[in-house]
């Protein structure tokens, strides 16, 4: 970390807003006019949107993580936690991945922590539950998956084969839909290596407590959505909740008892808790209270937005708040960073209103729905051309011209070869065949005596 005499704009958080913010305060200040500081757990930013297809093995899980450190080559990446803001002093505690806390000095301040799962305190849920935040989540539950259908495909015990082939999701927006749409498809895929295995042989299960799933596109989407899922098998449950997962034995409040290797949560997100050590004034639901220009209500040098911010929607009228999406996400982005540069020059700042554009998802290879706001009106597609306007909206949008490059090198690739259905689950624990091989062999046993003695074992010669 070097030292400098010139105002630091810390930036808390790097992802979608903080990598944005930082870029667009960084492409606007003058040469030397003050220290970008990002600080974040992780060494990269990742576009969640991606991670069903990451699930699905349609794109490497590389190519949807952005390096801070090289997209952001003249801003210091701190990589650890700030623990606390003290606002009197503008000083900030990091948390290091190794040592000591420090304390950071700042001038300008972003608060772009984003969001974390919701959950609630359902038993076995901490203990067998996979998210579906992080890339780290998305690979894990493909090789998760993978690794079902070997041990299905490779046993003769028929509770065994049940339980391995039985996946449970919890959450019917976006990230459930999509999650469940990949994930089925990659599986109907991969049954074909295996002799044992059959797509009949499995059970696919959404749940969501709502009485409706895909509610961003609409209920017309939504529903075609619904009827898609289901003439694929996937068994959908609404107006029902999960009451328990212990031992992976998955109660529904509607009754339904199944025994499922995989339970999958996408049920939802919440602000940062963090946010509540920070000293800002939180809305109702834990979000940062902001003005329309994105600052902190009650501050001249602090601002957020993305996830963890309680944003005012100009665009949807009085009392409306802007969702938790990518597409406010990246428009809010560029505002605050250029509020933050006229903030630090003492000039008058900018509001954010945006119009909602519509929204996409894709349900697997070939499918999906999109809901595109053009002149006014609401044009609804779905099927192969939905799938299309997904897959374009989210290439662009996804950070850096090299990854866009990349993740449309993955698409064309996989229109010519197939999907590989490898699973890689010996990653979790890299070293364990080194250490079988390294450790020292355990003493022989002791033999005894006819008097029942101990007696030291013999050694061949």
């Amino acid at each position: 970390m070097s030292t400098t005499e010139r105002p630091r704009i810390l930036v808390v958080g790097g992802g979608y807003v903080g990598l944005y913010a930082a870029r667009r305060i960084m492409k606007k200040m003058r040469y030397g006019e003050a220290t970008v500081t990002v600080v974040d757990p992780r060494s990269y930013m990742t576009y969640q949107p991606f991670l069903p297809e990451t699930a699905a093995g349609s794109i490497s899980p590389r190519h949807v993580v952005v390096p801070l450190r090289r997209v952001l080559p003249g801003a210091e990446v701190l990589t650890g936690r700030v623990s606390s803001i003290d606002q009197d002093r503008k000083v900030a505690v990091v948390e290091p991945l190794v040592g000591d806390s420090y304390e950071l000095p700042f001038d300008y301040l972003v608060i772009a922590l984003g969001a974390v799962s919701r959950t609630f305190p359902i038993p076995g849920l901490a203990e067998n539950g996979i998210g579906m935040k992080g890339v780290e989540e998305a690979i894990g539950l493909r090789n998760h998956i993978l690794e079902q259908l070997d041990k299905a495909d490779s046993t003769t015990d028929e509770e065994i084969r049940r339980k391995a082939l039985t996946f449970v999701f919890v959450g019917g927006g976006f990230a459930g839909a999509e999650t469940v749409g990949e994930v089925e498809d990659m599986a109907r895929d991969a049954a074909k290596y295996y002799p044992n295995v059959k797509r009949e042989d499995m059970r696919f299960i959404l749940v969501d407590a709502a009485d409706k799933i895909l509610p961003e596109v609409g209920p017309q989407l939504g529903r075609w959505g619904l009827e898609h899922l289901q003439e694929r098998g996937i068994e959908i449950y609404l107006g029902t909740s999960m009451k328990s997962c212990v031992d992976k034995h998955v109660v529904l409040a509607n009754g339904l008892e199944v025994d499922a290797s995989t339970i999958v949560w996408t049920a939802g997100v919440k602000p940062n808790p963090a946010l509540a050590r920070f000293g800002l004034p939180l809305g109702p639901r834990g979000h940062v209270d902001t003005a329309t220009t994105l600052q902190v209500q009650g501050t001249d040098y602090i601002w957020a937005a993305g996830d963890n911010a309680q944003v005012p929607d100009l665009a949807a009228g009085e009392g409306a708040w802007c969702p938790p999406n990518a597409q406010h996400a990246l428009r809010q982005a560029k505002v605050l960073g250029d509020n933050v540069v006229s903030g630090m020059r003492g000039f008058p700042q900018g509001d954010y209103k945006h119009a909602n554009k519509g929204a996409v998802a894709g349900l697997g290879l070939h499918k999906g729905v999109a809901m595109i706001v053009l002149g006014g009106r609401k044009i609804k597609l779905k099927g192969r051309l939905a799938w299309y306007m997904h897959r374009g909206y989210h290439g662009l949008a996804v950070p850096t011209w090299n990854r866009k490059i990349r993740v449309f090198a993955d698409w064309t690739l996989g229109m010519f070869l197939k999907r590989e259905v490898v699973s890689l689950g010996a990653i979790e624990n890299p070293r364990e065949e080194f250490y079988e091989a390294a450790r020292p062999a355990p003493a022989p046993a002791a033999e005894k005596k006819a008097d029942g003695s101990p007696e030291t074992a013999k050694v061949a010669s």
